[in-house]
């Protein structure tokens, strides 16, 4: 059997809450701010610095810490899972699977994660392990984590040079879904190359066995 670890933002949850609670945090047009994301995606920049253009100088981490306080803070509710996440979840853990969630994500979003009670066997994020993809030390943890054989981990992503190419370099096997920007847009970059399955749909999963 394999061990499945999921990517977070646009492989199992949406990330349009995520970008519009940034854009009335920081008091602006959400289309302005989604448009400075695509921008920053096609020149293969951090997503972040859409963020950092609108607020040159920024301290993330503080602003992070701002909005909670405020209570304006991260959410993650259940209408912002993509529809297919849980059924996948159930699907591949009947089939005797074991279900991971990885990704590059603040302690906060897991605990949210955990607050779902989605039907996987661990959760786990970049701020909690103090290290972020496409870092190789974070798979080191990820295959801490499995306790499996990199050959027998999948990793399912949608960001070729975060998700695909890190995970295959480490040993893991990876399965690229179309989707987000970063899926759709860079599906024919070299870094998507590597993948060992591409999907559209995270139950189309079901059909790896081997």
């Amino acid at each position: 059997m394999l061990t499945f670890a999921f990517d977070v933002g646009e492989t199992i949850v949406r990330d349009d809450r995520y970008w519009a609670s940034w854009a009335d945090w920081l008091d602006v047009p959400r289309h302005t701010l989604s448009a400075l994301v695509g921008a920053v995606v096609a020149q293969g920049r951090d997503n972040a610095d859409a963020i950092r253009l609108l607020r040159p100088g920024i301290n993330l981490a503080a602003e992070y810490v701002a909005r909670e306080a405020a209570g304006r803070g991260e959410r993650i509710e259940e209408e912002d899972l993509y529809p297919d996440a849980r059924q996948a979840f159930i699907v591949l853990r009947a089939a005797g699977h074991r279900v991971l969630v990885a990704g590059n994500q603040t302690a906060r979003v897991a605990e949210l994660l955990r607050a779902l009670d989605l039907p996987v066997d661990g959760i786990a994020t970049s701020g909690e392990w103090g290290v972020a993809k496409p870092d190789p030390a974070f798979f080191a943890r990820l295959i801490s984590f499995a306790g499996s054989p990199p050959d027998r981990i999948v990793y399912v992503g949608d960001h070729p040079a975060n998700d695909i190419g890190p995970a295959k370099a480490a040993g893991l096997r990876a399965a690229h879904i179309r989707r987000g920007p970063w899926g759709h847009l860079w599906v024919d970059e070299a870094e998507a190359g590597p993948a060992d399955w591409q999907i559209d749909k995270l139950t189309e999963l079901a059909t790896i066995s081997a």
